[in-house]
């Protein structure tokens, strides 16, 4: 079955998932990438990374494909895609990873369930099953029974169930589809169930569970299915067995055509879950701070007054060694594939303060049943120790330069804050002493700073101590309170980087070149920040203007990636990007009109 132009590789990807298990889905409804056991495992469904032999993917190919759509069943994260044929025939593809309630635990298996059904006319179908080993490597051995297929993995037996027999799977034979179809590719156990009930009532157990969890968001008047769109999304991106949050699900994707800008983010930046978890804390999502704090403070239980690393496995790996892949030649061809990310070796200093910040809400919020306390103030004080250590010292800041260090401001600002939160929690504690300890400290930090940070010449802040360069991390400065946004100073560099990184609606993260030459992309998250910044300095119509366009850049199911190209709009980098998405997020809460104006 020839595929169509539409086909061609691109981020226009639906993602579905459950925690432990996440998978991306063409507009074929092809799924093109997933890991397995979990997110930064072996890619056993790769195709998104071309691999050099066939499979890779999980296609339900319907003969004669004339056209297709896609959407999400509203508030869930449950996709369904319509293909059609050029004969009046029609099938609808359901795709989910289950998650709900059962036994009185959260039951999310290494499982992702398909049903396929006719809608008009007389379909035919084929279905292809072919995950690879070895990110690409190797085809996986098969067993099979009368109706299910194993498959032996990288790390993983899987078994694929279903009420279609098996030899039609495992031949990829083509076969009129009368009636609905169901596949179950799971663990390797015996499904005592018909695979017909068993994935109705887990599809409707699931549908339950989002449709409850989205009911109690504190989601904005305006643009509210985008934001529940990007909260469920961010969701999806935390990995519930231990808490961490991966910046994205997929790696090697280049933040431009034939760059080298091309990294694996299957990994927990301390950094990033950070700012997914203040974004998730603001819609009243809060267990996912709770859980990913958890996971913080088990990678910090033995590492006590140590410099800590920006960057850990989602089960606490430290030694993330960057290798190359060959067996994959990478999106639309472009290579080199990388597995494993070399950050983990640098020293960013912000990521004391961005613990301490995500953290903070233990301590203020009463609707938590486990509020932060002296003990688990004691263990951020390791934080806010560090912070004071390496507020000054050069790193390779939130930008991750491979080739050069600095004092960056934003990395000094973070472990300031640090310090500043710290001496407002001890003080919602009762502990005096504490708080005038940090307060003091947060004082004479932040005289230092500003004394290194403000550029009188140039007349705004600069990216680094006594440096003369713009970064889009100064236009944080307002929100993690180190100045006022009506601060002159604050006024002046936001409009400084408007000038300097701005390209019409977009915002580039800078502009002087880097180790890899000067960036080709806007960074989606900067573009964000920056219309927070234009609302917070009294610019709210062209902010509002700004963020209407970014909602059109959204691929047709309402995701980011990491990058767009300027010009043709094109999205570009690893996807979805958790960064762009809490922009989206915050950005929205920050400009949508109160609901009490509204009604």
């Amino acid at each position: 079955m020839p595929r169509t132009p539409e086909d061609s590789t691109s981020l226009e990807l639906g993602v579905i998932g459950n925690g432990s298990v996440a998978a991306l889905i063409d507009s074929h409804a092809r799924i093109v990438w997933g890991c397995l056991p979990r997110f930064d495992a072996d890619a056993s469904f790769c195709s998104l990374l071309s691999p050099v032999g066939e499979g890779g993917d999980w296609a339900i190919e319907l003969e004669d494909l004339d056209h297709a759509g896609q959407f999400y069943l509203d508030n869930t994260a449950v996709l369904v895609t319509r293909l059609f044929d050029q004969h009046g025939g029609a099938i609808e593809i359901t795709d989910f990873a289950p998650r709900h309630r059962s036994n009185g635990r959260l039951y999310h298996p290494v499982m992702l369930a398909r049903r396929v059904a006719p809608i008009s006319g007389s379909p035919r179908v084929r279905v292809l099953l072919r995950p690879l080993c070895d990110y690409g490597a190797r085809s996986a051995q098969t067993t099979s029974g009368s109706n299910h297929i194993r498959y032996l993995l990288s790390d993983v037996v899987q078994r694929m169930t279903s009420d279609i027999a098996a030899p039609l799977i495992e031949r990829a034979l083509p076969f009129g589809l009368d009636r609905p179809a169901h596949f179950i590719f799971g663990p390797d156990e015996t499904l005592n169930d018909n695979p017909a009930d068993f994935i109705r009532l887990a599809l409707e157990r699931t549908l339950g569970y989002w449709r409850d969890w989205v009911r109690y968001l504190s989601i904005p008047y305006e643009w509210q299915e985008p934001v529940i769109r990007a909260a469920i999304t961010l969701k999806l991106c935390q990995y519930e067995a231990t808490g961490a949050i991966v910046a994205a699900l997929t790696t090697s994707i280049p933040e431009a055509g034939g760059t080298a800008r091309n990294w694996d983010y299957r990994y927990c930046w301390l950094r990033d879950a950070a700012f997914t978890v203040r974004a998730l804390n603001r819609l009243g999502a809060t267990r996912s701070m709770e859980e990913y704090i958890r996971y913080v403070f088990n990678l910090v239980a033995s590492k006590e007054d140590a410099e800590i690393g920006p960057v850990f496995g989602i089960t606490f790996e430290r030694d993330l060694a960057e290798r190359q892949v060959e067996s994959l030649a990478g999106y639309r061809g472009m290579s080199p594939v990388r597995v494993g990310n070399d950050a983990w070796r640098q020293r960013q200093n912000d990521v004391y303060g961005s613990v301490v910040l995500a953290s903070a809400q233990l301590f203020f919020d009463r609707r938590l049943e486990h509020r932060g306390d002296e003990i688990t103030f004691r263990r951020l004080e390791r934080m806010g120790n560090m912070a004071l250590r390496m507020a000054e010292q050069t790193d390779a800041g939130l930008w991750e330069f491979r080739g050069r260090a600095a004092v960056h401001t934003y990395s000094a600002a973070m472990c300031w804050a640090a310090c500043d939160r710290l001496a407002h929690i001890a003080t919602e504690l009762g502990l005096d002493d504490r708080a005038r300890y940090w307060h003091d400290e947060a004082v004479e930090l932040h005289e230092r700073i500003e004394a290194h940070a403000w550029n009188e010449k140039l007349g705004h802040f600069v990216d680094a101590y006594d440096g003369e360069h713009l970064d889009a991390s100064l236009l944080l400065l307002a929100d993690i309170g180190f100045v006022e946004a009506s601060d002159p100073r604050f006024v002046r560099t936001v409009d400084a980087i408007g000038v300097a990184l701005g390209r019409g609606d977009y915002l580039f993260r800078y502009m002087a070149p880097d180790d890899f030459g000067a960036p080709e992309t806007s960074f989606n998250i900067c573009t964000f920040w920056y219309i927070e910044a234009l609302a917070a300095t009294g610019r709210k119509e062209r902010a509002r203007a700004m963020f209407e366009h970014m909602l059109k850049q959204r691929n047709a199911l309402g995701l980011l990636s990491e990058d767009i190209e300027p010009a043709s709009g094109e999205h570009w980098g690893n996807y979805p990007q958790t960064y762009s998405l809490v922009g989206l997020i915050q950005a929205a809460m920050r400009l949508s009109r109160r609901w009490e104006d509204a009604l």
